[in-house]
């Protein structure tokens, strides 16, 4: 892979030449690497290091394109040989390019070391269990608790309004019901960030049904004690007491 370098690279002088071509050079060939990064790690952005003799390189690339290739060698120092800032100088860019071909190698080896992982993974599984019949159960109940909800909404919206919520409090838990029109526009349970028993967007998870049908019973019969007690109110009321 490295035949695509031509370049006496040893030369200090010929570097400081044609620095921008190696670098160039360098970005087009380390970029195939990237692009190969990219693919094998399933994903756009990332990075690897790769070590050799002389220090490590780390590769990173973003949008599956090279974003740097950095060479720290282990006598110390740093150079960016290709980056999106400035060019590297001659002379770290001259020592850091005796190794590349180390690099190069470097991720071969990686890459073939990866040979044959996945010959032993299985391509046969279990069978997936439907939740056709889970699902017909639950949206069964929710229609229900809709059916029953409607029948408050309706009885709400003649006596109480066009639109309004009804709250009541279940075991301590806070039930809250919205309606506009005789039809209700959710049933909400906990509270804001609660749970939407109905809602006009998706329907409640399964467990949620489970676990909230219950407290549906003490919501019903709790606004049926509101409308027991507020006829008993209006029954006191004497217009001949107000003669």
């Amino acid at each position: 892979m490295t035949e695509a370098l031509p370049f006496d690279v040893t030369s200090v002088d010929d570097v400081a030449a044609n620095r921008d071509e190696v670098v160039s050079a360098v970005q087009s060939h380390a970029g195939t690497i990237a692009r190969e990064l990219a693919i094998l790690q399933g994903g756009d952005y990332g990075q690897e290091t790769f070590k050799t003799r002389r220090g490590k390189w780390t590769l990173k690339y973003e949008a599956g394109a090279l974003q740097y290739l950095r060479f720290k060698g282990k006598s110390g120092g740093e150079t960016y040989v290709v980056s999106t800032k400035q060019p590297p100088e001659p002379k770290p860019l001259a020592t850091a390019m005796q190794d590349y071909p180390a690099f190069v190698e470097a991720y071969n080896e990686f890459v073939e070391g990866l040979d044959g992982i996945l010959d032993d993974v299985p391509t046969e599984f279990p069978d997936v269990t439907t939740t056709e019949d889970i699902v017909a159960q639950r949206d069964g109940l929710v229609e229900t608790i809709r059916d029953v909800a409607n029948t408050i909404a309706g009885e709400l919206n003649r006596f109480d309004g066009e639109y309004g919520t009804f709250t009541q409090r279940v075991d301590g838990t806070r039930w809250e019901l919205k309606w506009d029109g005789p039809q209700v526009s959710y049933l909400r349970v906990g509270g804001e960030g609660g749970v939407y028993l109905l809602s006009q967007y998706q329907p409640p998870s399964a467990p949620d049904v489970r676990e909230l049908a219950e407290g549906f019973v003490g919501f019903v019969e709790a606004y049926n004690d509101y409308v027991e007690e507020l006829e008993a109110e209006l029954e006191q009321v004497s217009f001949d007491d107000a003669r």
